[in-house]
């Protein structure tokens, strides 16, 4: 019995050095220690066939010896193995600090952002300069002092974001029409980019989208300065051969009020979906400022005249770059920001 447990104990250690990897040596530590069926372990069970107590407590101690002497031996395996692991584990990851860096891929600035910028240094050319206003808006200004009273459809709750009785978030950037004037008198040419907020949203709308207005007022404005101005910037924005036409209509704080219509850019004016098959896309509303506009921001219509228009800016971005849907400006699309595949300007007229 003797040698029956000195023969199995040198192989437990043997296999126990052999052993490559932990879960090999898991498999050596279960033949070998395993509860009542290992190998080493169930000479335990034969320790009562030896009748001579003390030859039995001396085989005992022999087959513990062993047991420790194999555990023991299992768990420096167990150690070596893990620090060969990680020791390789950290040769991968291991930094050269010689090796240059990869390059970067700059980002690049969102289609609304260059349309924004464009439409400012277009007007920059014509004399007009850029201010602001506040978002959140009195309706006095928002609505009263820009020709829609109480009752106006405009007002609906449905379509403005109220915070109470007299606030809101502004619907439009035409209150900065009013304030200016109030602040700087006639004459003037300002130009106002910035955030608007209506409750709506699907493919051509958001509850927060950006407009531009614009507002020139002097002795002897007409509409001719109007449609030269707008023609000048619809050119110089989606490119000289642009096909544009004018249309009646009606604004409110305007009269009389005109749209500018852009031959769509996907059908080139012979009719599709996108125009609904019309051939033409509404660009933009515009029109001479209505007296009594003139007259709430404290300018005397008798004397002078002015036009004002108003534009979506991701309109403009999409006409310009054949976006087909208004929602893809913010949905993190890195087809608009990554240099391979973005866009300097409006006027390139190519799509992200």
């Amino acid at each position: 019995m003797t040698a029956d447990l000195h023969s199995v104990a040198a192989e437990a250690l043997e296999a126990v050095s052999a052993a490559p990897d932990l879960a090999a040596l898991e498999a050596v530590r279960t033949r070998y220690l395993g509860r009542g069926d290992g190998e080493l372990t169930s000479f335990r069970r034969g320790l009562g066939k030896i009748p001579d107590p003390d030859g039995r407590r001396q085989m005992g101690q022999m087959v513990n010896e062993l047991v420790q002497r194999v555990g023991d031996a299992l768990d420096e395996r167990q150690r070596a193995i893990e620090r060969n692991a990680r020791a390789q584990s950290l040769e991968m990851e291991a930094l050269d600090l010689t090796r240059p860096a990869p390059p970067l891929r700059r980002g690049r600035l969102s289609p609304v952002t260059l349309a924004a910028r464009e439409i400012r240094r277009i007007f920059g050319l014509l004399g007009f300069e850029a201010v602001d206003g506040p978002e959140v808006e009195y309706d006095r200004y928002n609505f009263t002092l820009v020709n829609q009273p109480p009752g106006h459809p405009a007002r609906d709750s449905q379509d403005t974001f109220y915070i109470d009785d007299w606030r809101l978030l502004r619907t439009h950037t035409s209150p900065v029409q009013i304030r200016s004037m109030l602040i700087r008198g006639a004459p003037q040419r300002v130009i106002v980019p910035g955030k608007t907020y209506r409750r709506d949203h699907d493919a051509t709308h958001m509850p927060m989208f950006h407009q531009v207005e614009a507002l020139c007022i002097d002795e002897g404005i007409a509409v001719s300065d109007l449609k030269g101005s707008l023609e000048f910037f619809a050119r110089s924005f989606f490119g000289a051969s642009s096909v544009l036409q004018w249309r009646p209509h009606h604004f409110p704080f305007t009269e009389p009020s005109l749209e500018l219509e852009l031959a769509c850019v996907v059908c080139h004016g012979s009719g599709c979906s996108v125009c609904k098959y019309s051939g033409w896309l509404e660009l933009l509303g515009s029109g001479m400022v209505h007296p009594q506009v003139l007259r709430n921001g404290g300018v005397d219509p008798e004397r002078y005249s002015g036009f004002a228009f108003g534009m979506g800016i991701e309109r403009a971005a999409m006409l310009a770059w054949g976006i087909p849907d208004m929602r893809l400006l913010y949905d993190n699309d890195v087809r608009f920001l990554v240099p391979e595949t973005a866009i300097d300007g409006p006027s390139e007229r190519s799509a992200p």
